[in-house]
């Protein structure tokens, strides 16, 4: 199969969908990988690397995409990315379409053939190409809460850790998977009280037995939310509803009578966001202040430290990728299931249901698909 690598070229995105390593996993099986130059070159993975693995590099985007028979990305295309898709060709990447119909329209006009790292599942369950980026992101969301707590940065000038005879700050973190797990333990280690609120009892206790009272696990409700959320001083949001839009679990009412110079990270941001006072926001310019709350809402937080996200992007990545370039996609997903349901958009048909039920587009299963 012929495989296209394009770089990125979303606000400063730096991540590479393919590294030199997992070039070298496609190329010594027959498959021909092209790079546009310098796709990787912002994170040290440097063309001659790239060429040496076995790619060939070409000037622009457009070349990449005029050889390809399967494009691997990391973000979602963008319009002009979407523009040179071409039917049956195959888009393996972060899509996250439930909130964004503009994309899911451009994808569905293309009639490719269009795979979600977001939605790919495992046998064990989870999503195993998310989990990595979640990792990433739910670390990232204590730093960048913490740096903007800062007073010359919209904040309560607090520091998080607190001192000794001055007590730390207070963290809340909405959701308990993986995003909300690696939250915790940032926050945790750096001193901060910490609550953790989920509505999987399971979940609670396996954290309870873990952290003891360094932590408080708080079953998830209306009441439980406002109560934590109106006592923080920094909350994360780490919800995750697979391939739909994340709930709004904090209101504008909320977020009103927060405290001055409180902080919320929406780690969800890329399903929509769950502070009902959210919307998407860059690297470039990160924050936003609604009541007096400063917003960080980026998108692609993972992007900030991306080589560090490219290779562990990678290592969950590239089987799958393996697998369709080796059998094509259509056999690859039929011999699947878990790849099977990374299938959101494809000739011209939406074929993941919260997608289909989100955007108000009929619902076309992949196994009708694949039939």
């Amino acid at each position: 199969m012929r495989i296209g690598v394009p770089k990125e070229i979303k606000n400063h995105e730096y991540r590479v969908g393919l590294t030199p390593a997992s070039v070298r996993e496609l190329a010594s099986r027959g498959h021909e990988v092209v790079l546009q130059t310098a796709a990787g070159a912002e994170i040290g993975l440097s063309d001659d690397a790239y060429t040496a693995a076995g790619a060939r590099i070409v000037d622009t985007a457009a070349d990449v995409f005029a050889f390809a028979d399967m494009i691997v990305k990391v973000k979602e295309p963008q319009p002009a990315e979407c523009a040179m898709l071409r039917p049956g060709q195959i888009l393996y990447a972060y899509l996250h379409l439930a909130p964004d119909p503009v994309q899911t329209q451009a994808l569905i006009a293309s009639r490719a053939v269009c795979i979600a790292y977001e939605t790919i599942t495992a046998v064990g369950g989870g999503l195993p190409l998310l989990a990595p980026m979640s990792e990433v992101a739910g670390r990232m969301s204590i730093q960048a809460g913490a740096a903007h707590l800062e007073k010359s940065k919209g904040g309560m000038a607090l520091l998080l850790g607190g001192v000794p005879g001055v007590a730390p700050g207070h963290v809340v973190i909405i959701g308990a998977g993986v995003v909300g797990t690696n939250a915790m333990q940032v926050a945790a280690g750096m001193g901060a009280r910490v609550t953790i609120i989920d509505k999987n009892l399971e979940r609670l206790r396996a954290l309870d037995l873990i952290y003891g009272n360094r932590i408080c696990t708080l079953f998830s409700n209306a009441q439980a939310i406002e109560d934590s959320v109106l006592a923080a001083d920094l909350v994360i949001g780490g919800v995750l509803i697979p391939g739909a839009a994340a709930p709004k679990l904090v209101t504008r009412e909320m977020i009103s009578r927060m405290k001055p110079g409180a902080v919320v990270v929406d780690v969800a941001i890329d399903q929509g966001g769950c502070f009902a006072t959210s919307h998407p926001t860059t690297h470039t310019d990160p924050t936003f202040i609604v009541d007096g709350v400063v917003h960080y809402c980026v998108a692609n937080m993972p992007g900030a430290v991306a080589r560090t996200s490219t290779f562990a992007l990678n290592n969950a990545t590239i089987g799958p990728a393996i697998a369709i370039a080796d059998k094509g996609w259509r056999r690859a997903l039929a011999d699947d299931p878990h790849l099977r349901a990374g299938l959101n958009v494809c000739d011209g048909r939406v074929t993941y249901r919260a997608v289909a039920r989100e955007l108000g587009y009929d619902y076309v299963s992949a196994d009708e698909v694949l039939s």
